[in-house]
C-alpha cells in the first residue's frame, strides 16, 4: 500500500456503512452522494490527488520505512528542521485548497498519530500498547486512512463541584471488559467530520480527577457496530458554489458520538486505565507542540486567505484612497505576518529530544494559538466593515441566470468587474464573514485548542521567565 489518490479514498469512503443521523433521520447509502458530505469528501479527494501530483509528490510524500513506497509526508516523524519544513509545506500545501477553512484535514490528526507513535515507549508499562499504538500509526501511513477524533465530554454541568453518577451515565466510559476487548457506553463530543472517515480516534480527557473506567484510548472504523454519530445542522443549504462558496465544499459538520455498548478490541487499544500513562503521554509525546505546528501553518494560509479577500474588495468597489480602510487591511497585514513569524521562529528554535525527534519550540506556537482566537473575529468584522451593505445585497446564480440580469447588471456592477463577479466577491465575503458557515468558523477559531483563558495560563505557566527576570534585575542593580 501507499500514499492514495482521489478516487480510491472516495471508493473507501462510500463503503463505509457509519450509523449517521441527520435532521432526525438515519443516512443510507453512499456518503459521497449525499448532500451533506459530498461536498467536503470532494475536496478532501483533491488533497489526495495533490499529494501524487508530479510537481508536488517530493515533498508531500516520503519513502516509508517499510515498504519503501511514497506515503503521505503528514505522517512523516521529522528529524531534522528541514523535516519540520516539509511538514509546514504540505500543511500549507493543502491548506491553500480552502484557504485554511478545513480545519481537520487528513494532516491533522495523521500528525497527532505521528507524535504518539515516535513516542511509543510511554506505553510500554501496559499490556502491548506500545506496540498497538506503533501497529496504528503504521497501518494508516501505509494504507493513508484518515480520522475524526474526540476528547472532550459533553458539556452538561461546568461547575467545578459536578460529579457525574454511575447511575446517570453521560460521558462515555468503560462499562465491561471481556476477552474480547473492552465495551464503551456513553456519549463524546465534539468530532468533526464523525462519520466520515476511515476511523475514530478516541483520546483520553486528562485532568486530575477522572475515574478508572474514564481512563482509556483506543481507535476503531467508523462503522463499528453500535457507534453512532448525530450531527448537528449542514451548513451545506445548497450545491452552488457560486451561492456558497465556501460551505459547499468545505462544510465539515460536527457531530456527538454515542457508544452504545460498543465493543473495543483489545488490540484496538491502547491506553487502559492507566493513570501513569494519561499523565505523561501529551507531554513525553509532544502531541499538543506538534498540533499546534499543524494548526498554525493552517491558521497563517487561513490569514492570508482572508487578507486577499479583503483587498479584492477594496478594489473592486475603489475605496482604497481612504486612511480608515488602510488601517483595517494593515491589521489583516500585521496578523498574517505575526502568524508567519511565530511559525518560523518555532522551526528556527526547534530541538531534538531524547528519542531523535524534531520537535518545534513550543513557545512561539502557544503565542500564536493564544492571539489567533482574538484576531480572528476581528478580521471578520473587517470584511464585514469593508464590504457593508455589499454583504446583504447578494443575488444568486439563478438570479444572474433569469430575465432581471439586466437589472442586476446595471445596479451591481463594480469600479473595476462586472456584477455577477463582484457579486460573487461580495458571496465569498459573506460565507467568511456573515453566513452559518461562517460563524462556525469564528466559533471554531476562539476554541480550536481550547479555552482562551486556559491556553494563556499555560502558556505563563510553562514559559521560562529567568532570562527576561535577570535582565530587568541587571538594569536595576546597575550603578
Amino acid at each position: 500500500m501507499s500514499a492514495c489518490d482521489g478516487a480510491t479514498y472516495l471508493q473507501r469512503i462510500g463503503n463505509l456503512d457509519s450509523e449517521i443521523w441527520l435532521d432526525g433521520q438515519k443516512i443510507n447509502g453512499n456518503l459521497c452522494d449525499h448532500y451533506a458530505f459530498k461536498g467536503i469528501l470532494k475536496s478532501k479527494a483533491k488533497l489526495f490527488d495533490m499529494q501524487l501530483s508530479s510537481d508536488k509528490v517530493d515533498f508531500m510524500t516520503f519513502k516509508s520505512p517499510l515498504t519503501g513506497e511514497r506515503v503521505g509526508t503528514s505522517f512523516m516523524e521529522p528529524r531534522s528542521k528541514e523535516d519540520l519544513e516539509r511538514r509546514r509545506l504540505t500543511t500549507q500545501e493543502w491548506a491553500k485548497t480552502s484557504g485554511g477553512m478545513m480545519g481537520r484535514s487528513p494532516d491533522y490528526m495523521n500528525t497527532g498519530l505521528m507524535a504518539l507513535a515516535a513516542a511509543c515507549d510511554v506505553f510500554e508499562d501496559d499490556d502491548c500498547c506500545d506496540q498497538r499504538i506503533k501497529m496504528l500509526y503504521e497501518t494508516a501511513r501505509e494504507k493513508d486512512l484518515t480520522f475524526s477524533h474526540t476528547f472532550v465530554n459533553p458539556q452538561v454541568n461546568r461547575s467545578s463541584a459536578y460529579l457525574e453518577k454511575d447511575e446517570s451515565l453521560i460521558s462515555a466510559r468503560i462499562v465491561n471488559t471481556t476477552s474480547d476487548g473492552i465495551i464503551m457506553k456513553g456519549a463524546r463530543l465534539l468530532a468533526t467530520q464523525g462519520g466520515i472517515t476511515d476511523e475514530l480516534l478516541v483520546l483520553p480527557i486528562g485532568g486530575k480527577y477522572i475515574d478508572e473506567a474514564s481512563l482509556y484510548a483506543f481507535s476503531i472504523p467508523s462503522d463499528t457496530k453500535n457507534l453512532k454519530f448525530i450531527c448537528r445542522e449542514s451548513f451545506t443549504y445548497r450545491p452552488s458554489q457560486f451561492d456558497h462558496p465556501l460551505a459547499s465544499r468545505f462544510e465539515e459538520i460536527d457531530t456527538i458520538v454515542v457508544f452504545d455498548d460498543v465493543l473495543v478490541p483489545w488490540e484496538r487499544v491502547f491506553l487502559y486505565k492507566n493513570y501513569n500513562i494519561v499523565a505523561r503521554m501529551y507531554e513525553e509525546s509532544q502531541f499538543n507542540t506538534f498540533l499546534l505546528h499543524q494548526t498554525v501553518a493552517r491558521q497563517t494560509v487561513k490569514t492570508e486567505f482572508l487578507l486577499g479577500v479583503a483587498q479584492l474588495i477594496v478594489d473592486t468597489i475603489d475605496i482604497g484612497e481612504y486612511l480608515h480602510v488602510k488601517e483595517k487591511v494593515s491589521e489583516l497585514i500585521i496578523g498574517y505576518e505575526t502568524m508567519k513569524s511565530l511559525l518560523l521562529a518555532s522551526e528556527l528554535e526547534a530541538t531534538v529530544n531524547q528519542r531523535g525527534t524534531m520537535i518545534p519550540d513550543a513557545n512561539p506556537l502557544y503565542a500564536a494559538i493564544t492571539s489567533f482566537p482574538r484576531f480572528y473575529p476581528r478580521f471578520t468584522e473587517i470584511l464585514q466593515l469593508l464590504g457593508a451593505s455589499g454583504l446583504i445585497s447578494i443575488p444568486t446564480e439563478q438570479d444572474f441566470e433569469s430575465p432581471i440580469q439586466e437589472d442586476l447588471q446595471k445596479y451591481l456592477q463594480g469600479a473595476t468587474c462586472d456584477a455577477k463577479v463582484r457579486t460573487q466577491l461580495f458571496r465569498l465575503a459573506w460565507d467568511i464573514s456573515t453566513s452559518a458557515f461562517g460563524g462556525r468558523q469564528t466559533l471554531y477559531e476562539r476554541f480550536f485548542f481550547g479555552d482562551p483563558i486556559r491556553l494563556n495560563t499555560s502558556l505563563y505557566n510553562g514559559y521560562s521567565k529567568e532570562r527576561a527576570i535577570s535582565l530587568a534585575k541587571s538594569l536595576l542593580e546597575e550603578k
